[in-house]
C-alpha cells in the first residue's frame, strides 16, 4: 500500500449538469472543435456487497483500451469495502470524506479528502469510514505514481 503524496485538501463540488445549460447530466456540446459531454458520476448504481462490504454504491464510469476502469465509489457512514485482493493495480483517491484503508496486514491507516492510495495487483485490502466518503477507483495493468512537482512561483 503507498498512501499517496500532499494534496492539500480543499471543498469538493460535483456539478449535475454542464455549465450553462442546467439541464439534466446528458449535455454536450463543442468548443473550437472539441467535443465534450458532461455526465453525473456519483449515481450510486449498484449496491455492493461482496467480500463482506457494507454500505457501499459504485458506478462504473468509464473503461479503455489496455485494461483500463474507473468507478464512483460512495461508502456511507459506518460503512465498509471489505478485504479483498486488487484485480490489477489500483489508485483509490478520496474525493470526498474520510476514513481509513488497511493492507494486508490489516492495520488501518487514517485517509482524508486529497489522499489516495495504490494497491498492487493481488495486494489485500479494505477500507471504511465512519462519517461516509466517496473515492474514485482507477484500475489498470500499468498504473505507476508520478513523484510530486514542485510548483511554479
Amino acid at each position: 500500500m503507498t498512501l499517496g503524496c500532499g494534496v492539500q485538501s480543499r471543498p469538493f463540488c460535483t456539478p449535475r449538469w454542464s455549465a450553462g445549460h442546467g439541464r439534466d447530466d446528458r449535455s454536450s456540446g463543442s468548443v473550437e472543435g472539441a467535443l465534450w459531454k458532461s455526465f453525473q458520476f456519483d449515481r450510486g448504481e449498484k449496491i455492493t456487497q461482496m467480500y463482506g462490504s457494507e454500505g457501499l454504491r459504485a458506478t462504473r464510469i468509464a473503461e479503455g483500451d489496455g485494461q483500463v476502469h474507473l468507478t464512483c465509489l460512495s461508502v456511507e457512514p459506518g460503512g465498509v469495502i471489505g478485504t479483498h485482493p486488487a484485480a490489477d493495480t489500483q489508485l483509490s483517491l478520496i474525493m470526498a470524506g474520510e476514513g481509513w484503508v488497511a493492507g494486508p496486514d490489516d492495520e488501518q491507516v487514517p485517509i482524508i479528502t486529497g489522499w489516495g492510495v495504490r494497491w498492487d495487483a493481488g495486494e489485500s485490502h479494505s477500507s471504511g469510514t465512519a462519517t461516509g466518503l466517496t473515492a474514485l477507483a482507477i484500475e489498470g495493468a500499468a498504473l505507476g505514481l508520478l513523484e510530486p512537482e514542485v510548483p511554479e512561483p
